[in-house]
């Protein structure tokens, strides 16, 4: 048998949210809680606990985000971003770039509060940072030889070899 008691029902946010303060306008006109309830489809316990929201000072739709809240203040948010814009380097990486573990490494060596790298990856979405890949280039790499090689060695090659010709197509 199926206990649909701890089950979240059906519909989206903004349909929840009419349903909620429907109820609450069947209370302000006078209706008993069991009928509210029972007109709207829900539990008497729901109906309580939406009129008990509702009269609190932040109210339903001015509390807080849903989630668990960040275990770091804004200023200590703040203090993160900038010590990720210093660089890897600065906090003694090889690399410079920034990799999830080694943010939670340093959230542990500034704050001594662990955070998986799962977590901090939410936490820079938050912060509107993203994801990006380090470009891998060799350490002896010539820079000027290469746009040399690119302007005019690789013209020439792709000319001779026929490079872009559709090798199907005959005349």
């Amino acid at each position: 048998m199926c206990d649909n008691r701890h089950m979240r029902p059906f519909g989206t946010s903004k349909q929840l949210a009419r349903r909620r303060q429907r109820a609450l306008d069947l209370l302000r006109h006078g209706q008993r809680v069991a009928l509210a309830a029972k007109q709207i489809g829900t539990t008497p316990q729901s109906v309580r606990r939406w009129r008990r929201e509702s009269q609190s000072p932040k109210g339903k739709s001015g509390g807080r985000a849903p989630g668990r809240p960040s275990r770091l203040s804004a200023s200590q948010l703040q203090r993160l971003l900038r010590a990720l814009k210093r660089g890897a380097f600065a906090y003694s990486y090889a690399e410079d770039y920034w990799t999830l573990d080694r943010i939670a490494d340093l959230i542990w060596g500034l704050f001594r509060v662990r955070y998986r790298s799962s977590s901090v990856w939410y936490m820079l979405q938050r912060l509107d940072w993203s994801c990006q890949k380090p470009q891998r280039r060799g350490l002896g790499r010539d820079d000027e030889a290469v746009a040399h090689w690119k302007r005019y060695l690789w013209p020439h090659i792709k000319k001779v070899a026929g490079v872009g010709r559709n090798p199907d197509f005959t005349r």
